[in-house]
């Protein structure tokens, strides 16, 4: 297979910091057994982890092509090694605020290098969305699989047995980055601007396209959507069907599942199909899931439930929304990035982090408002408003990428 190291560098990477990211949660919850941290000190972890990533992007990604996409993806490996054996000997509340800081900077460094080099290394839009949904697609079942093997740690009676899960992490972050220290990478193009100031101007320039804007605002709604009902589903799952505190976190480990599975799906889908007919019939079917399924999920009778088995199979429906959510975020990255010169993928990429992140973390609050005022039952349902809009917006997008490559 044609740059075969690459790509198995890239899902590495990408697999090892999604079990990084999603560790958060457990480790707040870490902080407050074993550190005797308060709820409202140890959620600052969130933000230990999500600042570094808006402000490393917006920082290098204009300029990370200078750098070189293999040695920055090796510098991140790196710190993140470092992290994973410092937390271990650490072992304090500030030991994890460092761990998170430092894999939130790193996973900047690998989201922009990860989504320029795709670009280097495919041809044609059909094989970028391809590969595009896969590598998003295991970073999700990375997500999943933080949910088990955390706990997988867990020793009765011994509370720091559960800082052996970053010897494991340390591990892969080694190999992978021996792996990459081995494989060729092909040179990236060279920005532009013949300094940091010029790269930022070229970055900026990008938001003045049409193309863009489109792209921007698509990218936000979606990242609104998807982490709006993953921060929420466990208290959803609590509140509204009935389950254990343990069950409500195991179901909400199916989304992640879903949205997996419904990426690789693509990566396959999007050889034969146009990504149009893909994207529309999944947020249309995302929307019939909503709108038809919510209301009988509200309807059953809410009792505690103790065995996964005893969860009726209605309540498995609402989760099964990520196989259809699923290829949306990747194939709108891979659309508008293919239909742009490689030589702006790196400050397009920080573009996509930068409002990712705002959208993800509007996306929380906002559902979490709603949770507040109308309640669990009905928050999900506001749903359908973004779903809409950026159903209007592929459209735009088809038309803005069709005329661009008759332009190229």
């Amino acid at each position: 297979m044609k740059n075969f190291g690459v790509k198995l560098s890239l899902f590495l990477n990408y697999f090892v910091f999604a079990i990084l990211l999603n560790s958060v949660g457990i480790v707040i919850l870490k902080s407050l057994n074993n550190y005797g941290v308060a709820e409202d000190t140890a959620s600052i972890l969130e933000a230990f982890k999500d600042l570094p990533i808006a402000i490393v992007s917006f920082l290098v990604a204009s300029f990370l092509p200078r750098i070189g996409y293999k040695k920055a993806m090796l510098i991140a490996l790196a710190l993140v090694t470092l992290g994973c054996i410092a937390m271990y000997f650490g072992n304090s509340f500030d030991t994890a605020k460092l761990l998170f800081a430092t894999v939130g900077a790193s996973f900047a460094l690998i989201k922009v290098s990860v989504y320029s080099v795709i670009g280097l290394v495919t041809n044609g839009t059909k094989e970028h969305n391809s590969l595009m949904s896969s590598i998003e697609g295991v970073f999700m079942f990375g997500i999943a699989l933080a949910y088990y093997l955390f706990p997988a740690f867990n020793t009765a009676g011994d509370p720091n047995a559960w800082l052996n899960v970053y010897w494991l992490l340390a591990a892969m972050t080694t190999i992978s980055f021996i792996i990459l220290l081995f494989t060729k990478f092909e040179n990236p193009p060279q920005p532009e601007g013949s300094d940091l100031k010029d790269d930022f101007i070229e970055m900026f320039k990008l938001l003045s396209k049409l193309l863009i804007i489109v792209f921007v605002i698509s990218a936000f709604l979606f990242v609104m959507i998807e982490q709006g009902i993953m921060t929420w589903l466990p208290t959803f799952n609590e509140r509204v069907l009935g389950l254990t505190e343990n069950m409500a976190i195991m179901m909400a480990s199916i989304l992640a599942i879903s949205l997996g599975i419904g990426r690789l799906m693509a990566g396959v889908l999007t050889r034969r199909i146009n990504w149009i007919y893909i994207l529309s019939i999944c947020t249309i079917i995302s929307m019939a899931l909503v709108y038809f399924v919510l209301p009988e999920l509200l309807n059953l009778e809410t009792q505690k439930i103790e065995d996964i088995t005893d969860i009726p199979l209605l309540g498995f429906a609402f989760p099964i929304i990520g196989l259809f959510i699923a290829p949306i975020y990747p194939l709108l990255n891979s659309v508008v990035l293919s239909a742009l010169p490689k030589k702006v993928h790196s400050p397009m990429t920080g573009l996509i982090v930068i409002f990712s992140a705002l959208g993800g973390t509007l996306g929380s609050r906002i559902i979490g408002y709603l949770f507040k005022e109308v309640g669990a039952q009905k928050a999900f349902y506001f749903t359908l408003i973004p779903m809409l809009v950026l159903l209007i917006c592929y459209f735009i997008l088809k038309r803005l990428t069709d005329k661009n490559e008759l332009q190229a």
